[in-house]
């Protein structure tokens, strides 16, 4: 049993309290909120409360999360497209639809699964049983490059590199409408859309600082080939941020693009580079435009002038 108090200010009044420890509680839904709300694990004051109770100032939330019973997962003999592999790092090119580790729902057929089959015991375990060596992660519909630790040194090594922002990672979208410039930067925060929470949004409250760098790659009629790279590493960060500029990426129907025109969002990470956490040398890993995002930008007369430039 985990054990978590929080206490109510000036700027939260008025707010449900389910929505409030949602977006206070990162492996919470609202829905989970309201369960363990029910079951009586959250208390108010040290009484009862509803899901609906609108928090006033002061106001004192105390809350128990059950431990939840592990789902044994098993390795499974999925292909693996491998960029690069040694004793201490393998790169994989992670292709749309892959979910990278188990979850509620998808506790099969993730990249996760793959790498067990294909590492056998030779996973960093730092992040426990469920994602063993996964250092970083994308979306299950964003296609690309993804590096993962063998061991625990490496995990630490790459996951400080991350935290000091020193790895660099690029990705391509194909997004709506023109630019004016070639490229600019969106420094937004970013966090839980209130109205919808299954959203993130750029949102003052409960957010985090977010950067993305953008760089103009082709431009046509209807959409935009851009290279973006991230600074900081929020959730659906380029996604929401081009979205807060009127540029959402083709196919994200989630943050206002159309399934008509792409099966998934537009988003592929091209270019990773980290430094080896042994050798101490630079790793640089490319991996080309998928076929679906390649179809979509030949068909649009993409690829007229097409670079992505040297780090």
């Amino acid at each position: 049993m985990e054990y978590f108090t929080f206490g109510a200010e000036q700027e939260d009044v008025g707010t449900r309290i389910d929505v409030f420890l949602a977006d206070a509680m990162e492996n919470l839904s609202r829905s989970g909120v309201q369960k363990l709300i029910e079951e009586g694990h959250i208390t108010l004051n040290g009484g009862r409360t509803k899901a609906n109770y609108k928090l006033r100032e002061r106001d004192i939330i105390d809350v128990e999360v059950p431990e939840v019973k592990e789902v044994e997962i098993l390795p499974e003999n999925i292909p693996l497209d491998i960029l690069y592999e040694d004793a201490d790092v393998i790169v994989v090119n992670k292709p749309k639809g892959m979910v990278v580790h188990p979850a509620p729902g998808h506790t099969s057929g993730t990249l996760v699964n793959a790498l067990m089959f294909h590492c056998g015991d030779e996973l960093s375990g730092i992040n426990g049983e469920k994602r063993p060596g996964i250092v970083h992660r994308i979306d299950k519909d964003t296609s690309g490059v993804l590096m993962v630790a063998k061991n625990d040194m490496a995990h630490q090594s790459l996951a400080a590199q991350l935290a000091e922002h020193s790895i660099t990672r690029k990705y391509n979208a194909v997004v709506y409408n023109g630019f004016t410039e070639d490229e600019g930067t969106v420094d937004e925060p970013i966090g839980r859309n209130p109205q919808d929470r299954k959203k993130m949004a750029v949102t003052q409250k409960h957010s985090r600082h977010a950067v993305t760098h953008y760089r103009v790659i082709e431009r046509m009629e209807k959409f935009t080939l851009i290279e973006a790279q991230l600074e900081t590493g929020r959730t659906h960060q380029i996604r929401v941020h081009m979205a807060y500029i009127g540029h959402p990426l083709a196919g994200d129907t989630l943050y206002g693009g159309s399934d008509s025109i792409l099966s998934r969002h537009a988003l592929h990470c091209a270019v990773l580079r980290f430094t080896h956490p042994v050798s101490r040398q630079a790793i640089r890993i490319q991996s080309e435009l998928p076929p679906d995002m390649a179809a979509l930008a030949h068909s649009e007369g993409l690829f007229n002038n097409w670079d992505l430039q040297e780090l």
